[in-house]
């Protein structure tokens, strides 16, 4: 996984747990972590540790102690210091010899990747007898270093050949001049970068810097809005962008929510050496802002036809939004911006299984920012809502707490309601469900008195979840009026978790059949937002539904899919309160009905399906 975009060493745990599939549900992220990989013979890769070395060291020790059979690769430019570190540097490519025949010469590493970023920007290059040895001075001039190519090989859009090299030998016998105590290899991916520069318009080298601020990329309203001023206006951003993506300073990614440029961690790097201290004061503010409406257009705990995309946007900002807190926490004046973008996620923590770095954002916030205004009052009952999830039972207890006391002292009716809806899940967590139930009942007429549909469909989504196990009529009636004001308000990602609590009370009721309807409509949903824990119990319930109707060989097959991704995340089914009973008469029934060598069999291949082909297969088959 790529480290690079990840500035907070404390969330390293939870940020490589997620990596290897892990959705935080009750435990925080390293115990998680650790019982997934104890038994696991696998590589484990980490890219870029260098700014994140003692984090790094020390997840790598523990790992280690804790899996055997693990195997770690980290990329850094510094020793990590581990017990059992091998170290291996890593070389340039090999460069061409001159001399070689032709042949030799276009076969050569560095030549071939030259070749192939020359061909996107000079459509038809290739190597030959009349430009071998050119071709092969210019690998030795760049010592055979991978983006130093790139970026030299984007130049023969505008430059022939031979002018190339001799531009790279002019240029390099004045920037290599410099830093004479670094190694080779840095002073001459410097060199390149001082010369990429160099070709740079003065507004591209300004938008260059700025940009570089941003570890995830920027869509292109992003630059508009925060990197336009001065030397550069809004209009020509546009075409400022493209300027550097012909020059591979900047590389392009396409996805469902749009087209998005990102820089190389070294160009970045580079990048953001050329940024004066006044223009990053003044950037840090606007991202700051940007940032902060972004996540108030983007709440996901908004009942809108757009939650899957708000959540998709989310995932791909985060290492912005993690930049932009950081930001916003480092100035006092700011900090109050900081804790408002960490509570408007709260629904993406949740929702997400980012448990541990919701509650390090909250937290850190309210250190920060004392006063009781609404920011400080929504982190309060975000916080206690997901250490509630963590079963941190004194830490939840006590923020829902003071969030009820400066609620009633400022006469903040919402926060009120929510502190009650909180109270509630903590009162059926600690297994007291009439008062849990009265106390959610309590919240959600109050927010429908007040007219914010979007806190009824939080409280209903919660209340449902929770009630579904203990009494399936009470939770089905819930998930009912939740699915009604979804389907009025057209939110896929809130019907999803109607639909699932509806399909359980079915299936305590008795109706395998509308519980399986039920099921085969969630995995849509959450499989665009890759909820690993929803379709680890879409598929245990269809293993049910399965059983149920006779077709054990399925049961098997589900079963067995289910297991891979409850084993995955560290669960098991029995720990469900709503699972555990049928997840053991749906095996013994499919296990006496097939014989266990043929329930072996059919469960072993169920557990070699990966997640998305798993599912795809339920809903095929359903």
């Amino acid at each position: 996984m790529e480290l690079s975009t990840l500035e907070e060493g404390s969330l390293l745990v939870p940020t490589v747990a997620a990596a290897v599939g892990i959705r935080e549900m009750d435990r925080q992220a390293m115990p998680l972590l650790l019982g997934r990989l104890a038994d696991k013979r696998m590589l484990l890769l980490l890219d870029g540790c260098e700014h994140l070395l003692e984090s790094c060291a020390s997840l790598v020790d523990r790992l280690l102690r804790a899996a055997p059979r693990l195997r770690i690769m980290a990329t850094s430019r510094h020793r990590l210091g581990v017990l059992g570190e091998q170290v291996l540097p890593i070389a340039s490519l090999p460069v061409a010899d001159e001399h070689a025949p032709t042949r030799s010469i276009a076969r050569n590493e560095a030549v071939r990747l030259f070749t192939d970023r020359a061909v996107t920007v000079c459509p038809g290059f290739s190597v030959t007898s009349a430009n071998a040895v050119t071709v092969a001075r210019i690998s030795q001039r760049l010592d055979g270093i991978p983006l130093a190519i790139e970026l030299a090989a984007t130049r023969l859009r505008n430059t022939p050949l031979d002018r190339l090299l001799g531009e790279l030998d002019d240029r390099f016998a004045v920037l290599t001049g410099g830093d004479r105590d670094a190694p080779p290899r840095q002073q001459t991916l410097r060199a390149t970068m001082d010369w990429s520069r160099s070709l740079c318009s003065p507004a591209e080298r300004h938008l260059w810097a700025r940009l570089a601020t941003f570890p995830g990329g920027v869509d292109l309203d992003t630059a508009e809005e925060t990197c336009a001023g001065g030397e550069i206006e809004r209009e020509e951003i546009f075409d400022l962008i493209a300027g550097l993506v012909d020059k591979s300073v900047l590389t392009t990614e396409c996805s469902r929510i749009g087209t998005r440029y990102r820089m190389l961690d070294s160009i970045r790097a580079y990048g953001r050496e050329n940024l004066t201290g006044t223009e990053e004061k003044r950037l840090r503010g606007r991202c700051c802002a940007h940032y902060r409406s972004l996540v108030e257009r983007c709440r996901i705990d908004q009942m809108t036809s757009d939650q899957l995309d708000r959540f998709h946007t989310l995932q791909t900002e985060l290492p912005n939004l993690r930049a932009a807190m950081e930001a916003c926490y480092g100035r006092p004046a700011s900090a109050p911006a900081g804790l408002e973008v960490a509570s408007a996620l709260w629904g993406f923590w949740l929702l997400g299984g980012a448990l541990t770095e919701g509650r390090h954002w909250l937290e850190r916030g309210l250190r920060l920012v004392p006063e009781p205004g609404r920011a400080r009052l929504t982190a309060l009952w975000a916080d206690a809502l997901l250490a509630l999830h963590q079963r941190d039972l004194p830490a939840a207890g006590a923020r829902i707490e003071e969030c009820q006391t400066l609620a009633e002292e400022t006469g903040d009716a919402t926060a009120a309601a929510f502190a009650t809806t909180v109270s509630g899940i903590a009162a059926l967590s600690a297994g007291d469900d009439r008062r849990g139930l009265a106390l959610l009942e309590q919240a959600r007429l109050r927010h429908w008195d007040s007219g914010d549909l979007n806190a009824v469909g939080i409280n209903l989504y919660l209340a449902s979840m929770f009630c579904v196990a203990r009494d399936p009529d009470l939770g089905a009636a819930l998930g009912e009026e939740l699915m009604a004001l979804c389907d009025a308000r057209d939110a896929p990602l809130f019907r999803a978790y109607a639909l699932f609590a509806i399909g359980i009370a079915a299936w305590k009721q008795g109706d395998w059949r509308r519980a399986e309807t039920m099921m085969l409509q969630v995995a849509a949903p959450w499989s665009v937002i890759e909820d690993r824990w929803g379709l680890a119990q879409f598929l245990e319930v269809l293993a049910w539904t399965a059983g149920a109707g006779g077709a054990q060989e399925r049961a098997a097959r589900l079963l067995g899919a289910a297991d891979r991704v409850w084993h995955e995340l560290g669960f098991s089914p029995t720990q469900l309160p709503y699972h555990a009973c049928s997840h053991q008469q749906c095996e013994t029934r499919a296990r006496e009905s097939l014989g266990s060598r043929a329930f072996g069999r059919e469960f072993r291949g169920g557990a070699r399906l990966d997640l998305t082909t798993a599912v795809a297969d339920a809903l095929d088959e359903g």
